[in-house]
């Protein structure tokens, strides 16, 4: 009995930890890991992964008079300074890229 409480315990966890990781897209621009090889001195090659560089930011939105919590890219946080978030939400929902 408790190899078995051992073994589902374990496959228990597995399924927690996996449905526990972070996405790895944003929620305007819809940006996701690209994939490519590591190149060695050698010309081995190897593959890897190209995450973007991903940053959970809180937005203040005026005309709804709430914050709201963005997993968003660098450049996105760029480009909403630029031009501001309700313009980019905007854009983004016109691409269909948002997933908020």
């Amino acid at each position: 009995m408790g190899l078995f409480l051992k073994v589902k315990s374990r496959y228990l966890h597995s399924i927690f930890e996996n449905r526990l990781k972070m996405s790895k897209v944003c929620e305007i621009s819809g940006k996701r890991p690209q994939v490519g090889n590591n190149v060695s001195h050698a010309k081995n090659k190897t593959r890897r992964r190209f995450n973007p560089n991903l940053q959970k930011k809180r937005f203040y939105i005026p005309e709804e008079d709430r914050w709201i919590t963005l997993k968003v890219t660098t450049s996105v946080i760029r480009t909403i300074n630029k031009i501001g978030i309700t313009a980019m939400l905007k854009k983004a929902r016109a691409n269909g890229t948002t997933l908020v």
